[in-house]
């Protein structure tokens, strides 16, 4: 794998362990980055909201659900198997925490190499307590106790509205808990620049901002990458494949043959709205298709390359309903897209609707 931009290094194994330190069943075909200072991860990371609920599947076919009970727990060793030891969870995705515990309770071999970034998520009356010190520690309690970890790798901090300025005592109070040593990072999630720069100036050292990222979505590109650059902090896309619709599956399908029957598909239906429309989306695809054909790789490849390679990315959640996605996923790292790839994407990207707004604008109100 050729080299990736000089602001994530990429690593082959991870950091100070060495082939031999990895358990049997921890696999390497997953390249690895630096998160934040001794946070190492999977350049792949396992996105739980699939296991949140709503995204419930048929049990049997050839793309089973494994979204619930023992078959979600069991789905994480293959994901593991292939070296995506890193996973993406939430406080508020229901079941999530549990079931990332009771993977790594079974499996203790595996647990020192996996790593867990969940979330601090304040919405509603939560964003009055998280004012308080002991609400937000009984929160990270809480999320400590169900994964099993007595330190959280990384919180990821979301504020649902930026008039409650309260978000700059709850980082400052998470803070409080990383000099405890119950949180080692403190990230962000879906935080705009500005509110980045108030935590900043208000003491708090910010990991990461796990914002949406996509050939549908590059909102990131207006200012955020570079405030990023300047300020140490990486990025963690989501949306890489829009809930499964930058696949093969969709090309030169019709609006009316897109079934709606997950929360995810649901969001990034509204996103290609945005973006261009259904005719776009198909002129994009095409090109995409053109680019993974040359290749010998799949549109899904070309999409999640397009983002890996860009400035401040650590890494990108993919979520799987289960794991035959696994051997597709190390393909993402089997190629390099070339300038002609590249040319004919971001022509088709310009055909689009321009992105003005910055980092999840569009989602609290405000512009695209």
């Amino acid at each position: 794998m050729a080299a990736q931009p000089m602001e994530v290094e990429v690593k082959a194994e991870p950091a100070g362990s060495g082939a031999a330190a990895l358990a049997p069943q921890v696999g390497k075909d997953i390249p690895r980055a630096d998160l934040a200072p001794g946070l190492e991860i999977s350049r792949i990371v396992k996105g739980c909201w699939q296991l949140s609920g709503g995204h419930t599947g048929e049990r049997a076919g050839a793309s089973p659900d494994h979204t619930s009970g023992q078959a979600a727990i069991d789905d994480f060793a293959p994901f593991v198997a292939a070296g995506v030891t890193t996973f993406d969870t939430a406080d508020i995705y229901g079941p999530s925490e549990a079931l990332i515990g009771r993977y790594l309770s079974s499996h203790p071999a595996e647990k020192p190499h996996c790593q867990v970034l969940t979330k601090f998520c304040c919405f509603g009356d939560v964003m009055d307590s998280a004012k308080e010190l002991r609400s937000v520690q009984q929160s990270i309690d809480a999320s400590r106790q169900r994964l099993g970890l007595e330190s959280l790798p990384l919180v990821q901090f979301y504020w649902h509205k930026y008039e409650n300025k309260g978000y700059i005592q709850a980082v400052q109070h998470l803070g409080t808990l990383q000099a405890k040593g119950k949180v080692q990072h403190i990230g962000a999630t879906n935080f705009d620049v500005a509110r980045l720069k108030e935590m900043a100036e208000a003491g708090a050292t910010i990991a990461n901002n796990q914002v949406q990222y996509s050939l549908l979505d590059r909102r990131p590109e207006n200012g955020m990458v570079e405030y990023c650059r300047e300020a140490g902090i990486k990025l963690l896309p989501y949306g890489v494949l829009a809930g499964g619709l930058l696949t093969d599956k969709y090309l030169g399908a019709s609006v009316s043959d897109v079934k709606i029957n997950t929360y995810s598909k649901s969001k990034y239906a509204s996103v290609i709205g945005q973006a261009g429309g259904w005719d776009w989306f198909q002129s994009l695809l095409q090109a995409l298709s053109a680019a993974a054909k040359k290749h010998g790789v799949t549109i899904a490849d070309v999409a999640c390359r397009w983002v890996l390679d860009k400035p401040q990315v650590a890494g990108i959640i993919v979520g799987a309903r289960n794991s035959s996605h696994v051997a597709d996923l190390k393909t993402v790292f089997s190629f390099q897209m070339d300038d002609g790839d590249r040319e004919a994407i971001a022509k088709v990207l310009a055909a689009g609707k321009q992105a003005t707004g910055d980092c999840y604008d569009w989602e609290r109100g405000g512009p695209w």
